[in-house]
């Protein structure tokens, strides 16, 4: 037993991070030394209800007590401890989505998520009117869709909010949100560091004309920025987060944020000029900017880092899910001729191959469309493979041609910022699956983005530990300290990482592919439409 844990945790010197994921809610305790001392998790998965994707309140809250109580014992485990005390919590969620309530503190409607795409046509309204790019998962679309489809419940709408933030003022009582989960319910103003006033009014306007009397500044949480205190755990929330009564209430809370932001914390990327890349069945890149882009561009998504910083985001709906299931396929002939092997040795050997293969890919083409792309314009997705006579087709190419597909529509999104509007990136720092295999997806992401990948073993922590850096960071900041200096001087400091510079021909090699496979999007389309034309879209 490391007894210098135990003192921290009797002293209240942890820091603890919930962060409610897609498929998991993750509770993480780190002591002083931004160590995970204790971790709990509850699995769920969302539901359509009615046409809405959501999950159920009450789940919400089984899920944040379950993922507590398991990291309560683990700790009494442990260090045979009872915890009591930490000195500070955050929260965290996936952004976006609506949770509105009335007056009474009721919610609503069901909780609508961000994997909802039923506010077309707000957010199309709405881009117009700000000559800003809302894209359909924001919480001000859904709520503007809402007053287009004249539902009941708007009039009542008192207070809207995201899962972090409906998680922290249930438990604290204070309406608050963190600048970077703002930045996904409504614009953000960098100079006011706040909801844009001139669109708020804008807002004002449009549904008042609607006959509607909302006032947006007094429906949307108080933004806070990271190192700010955003209220303390109340007596009724400290029951509700420890059934069993153990835990004491007034611990401060810094305020909530989403995943994006925690996903930045955890990866040291919140310092100009840097970004991350997630990679899983979607791929992200955030890039922190220096300057306002020109232009309103649909592939990218303005957001904030958690301390206010602007950031581009472009979000492609499909990455490893079609490479997923062709080493599904590998192994199912391996299995037919009688081999055993797992996993992760039959993902090593066949991404390794990508390394043998010709720069281009050999003349191969592929789309791993599980789902409809937002980026190239297809609205359904159909995974389609792509050769010529001419092509080299062996299994280094066709491995090589997978793993450039899945950062392909990426690639379209991040050009628009790196050559249309000249953004400067000195490092992308990589996360993700696909990265357990060393220097393989590194190298193909240097070469897509032609710039330095890095990889660091705190990569891996997730949204939870960067929740409770967050936590750590308002607890323990010294004075005019920034969120970027306290990550690379404390956090950060005796983290290595490995680092791949993009290859020339790699990355020439990707641009010829990048040809093909623009060119190729025609060959997608009616694909597509043909399967829907003879009903089996």
């Amino acid at each position: 037993m490391d007894q210098n844990i135990r003192q921290a945790i009797l002293e209240g010197g942890t820091s603890l991070g919930i962060e409610f994921g897609s498929t998991r809610i993750k509770a993480v305790l780190i002591d002083q030394t931004f160590e995970t001392v204790a971790s709990g998790s509850y699995e769920w998965e969302n539901q359509l209800v009615d046409g809405y994707w959501t999950y159920d309140l009450n789940d919400i809250i089984k899920g944040l007590q379950t993922a507590y109580s398991e990291l309560k014992q683990e700790v009494q485990q442990k260090y045979e401890v009872t915890l009591s005390k930490v000195g500070s919590i955050g929260f965290s969620a996936m952004m976006h989505g609506y949770m509105a309530f009335d007056s009474r503190g009721e919610l609503l409607v069901p909780f609508r998520t961000w994997r909802n795409a039923t506010t077309g046509a707000a957010a199309k309204e709405l881009t117009e009117q700000f000559q800003f790019n809302i894209p359909e998962r924001w919480s001000i679309a859904h709520l503007y869709q809402a007053i287009l489809n004249k539902e009941e419940h708007v009039p009542n709408v008192d207070f809207v909010t995201t899962l972090a933030g409906y998680i922290h003022w249930l438990l604290t009582g204070t309406k608050a949100i963190g600048i970077g989960d703002a930045s996904g319910i409504f614009p953000i103003d960098e100079a006011a560091q706040d909801y844009n006033p001139a669109m708020v009014k804008q807002f004002d306007e449009l549904t008042a004309a609607k006959g509607y009397s909302l006032k947006l500044g007094e429906l949307l949480p108080k933004v806070y920025h990271a190192g700010e205190q955003a209220g303390v755990l109340t007596e009724a929330g400290a029951a509700i987060l420890d059934v069993s009564g153990d835990l004491q209430p007034g611990i401060p809370l810094c305020p909530p944020e989403g995943d994006a932001g925690t996903g930045m914390v955890a990866t040291n990327s919140v310092r100009k000029r840097t970004g991350n890349i997630s990679v899983g069945t979607s791929v992200f890149a955030m890039i922190v900017l220096e300057n306002d882009l020109s232009a309103v561009y649909p592939e990218i998504d303005m957001v904030t880092t958690p301390d206010g910083s602007p950031v581009g985001m472009v979000h492609a709906n499909n990455c490893s899910s079609d490479i997923n299931a062709w080493v599904g396929l590998f192994r199912e002939f391996a299995e037919a001729m009688g081999f055993q092997t797992d996993s992760g040795k039959l993902f090593s050997v066949l991404f390794n191959k990508a390394l043998e293969a010709d720069a281009d890919g050999g003349g191969l083409l592929s789309y791993g469309y599980f789902s409809g792309e937002n980026i190239t314009g297809i609205e359904k997705g159909r995974p389609l493979f792509v050769r010529s006579p001419e092509s080299r087709f062996n299994l280094a190419n066709f491995m090589r041609t997978h793993l450039f597909t899945a950062f392909a529509a990426l690639k379209i999104g991040m050009d628009i910022l790196t050559k249309k509007e000249n953004v400067a990136i000195d490092s992308i720092l990589a996360h993700g699956g696909l990265f357990k295999t060393p220097v393989v997806g590194q190298r193909i992401v240097a070469a897509s983005m032609n710039v330095p990948v890095s990889v660091m073993a705190t990569a891996s922590e997730g949204g939870a530990w960067g929740m409770a850096i967050l936590a750590a960071f308002m607890q323990n900041r010294e004075q005019q300290e920034r969120l970027d200096d306290f990550l690379d001087n404390k956090v950060f400091k005796d983290t290595e990482g490995q680092i791949i510079h993009p290859d020339a021909a790699d990355v020439k090699g990707f641009e010829l592919f990048m040809e093909r496979y623009v060119e190729g999007l025609a060959i997608e389309q009616a694909a597509v439409d043909h399967l829907v034309e003879n009903g089996r879209g």
